[in-house]
């Protein structure tokens, strides 16, 4: 895709820091706004937006995933939390052709606010 997309054209707009780490994808780091550590990638149709929350705990996952499943259900705005691997990640997906900036912007700042809001939460089954 030549030029900028929009997620860089609403990224600059927004006034949000990040990096350009390949031809579709971004590193958000901008803690003043309160996203820490947030991937937006373009795998079109979809733009998906990434948040590594933390290592999955050795012991008590079942008590974590019930916990999960709660927030994912009353306390989330956009996206979700899931597992990759070992990390748990928060996520969520727009379609590209028919996102607008108010939408990309709401994404970014769903998963900031869980990032903020559930951390005392999901710092309890750390390891």
């Amino acid at each position: 895709m030549p030029g900028m997309t929009k997620i860089e054209a609403y990224l600059i707009d927004l006034g949000i820091s990040y990096e350009e780490v390949s031809t579709n994808a971004f590193f958000v780091n901008d803690s003043g706004k309160g996203l820490p550590g947030i991937s937006v990638t373009l795998d079109e149709p979809i733009v998906v937006v990434r948040a590594k929350v933390m290592e999955l705990p050795s012991g008590n996952k079942a008590a974590l995933y019930e916990q999960l499943l709660k927030l994912n259900g009353t306390d989330m705005v956009h996206g979700a939390y899931g597992i990759d691997g070992n990390d748990l990640v928060l996520v969520d997906t727009l379609e590209y052709d028919t996102m607008d900036k108010s939408e990309f912007e709401a994404a970014l700042d769903s998963i900031g606010l869980a990032l903020s809001k559930h951390y005392s939460i999901l710092g309890t089954y750390r390891d």
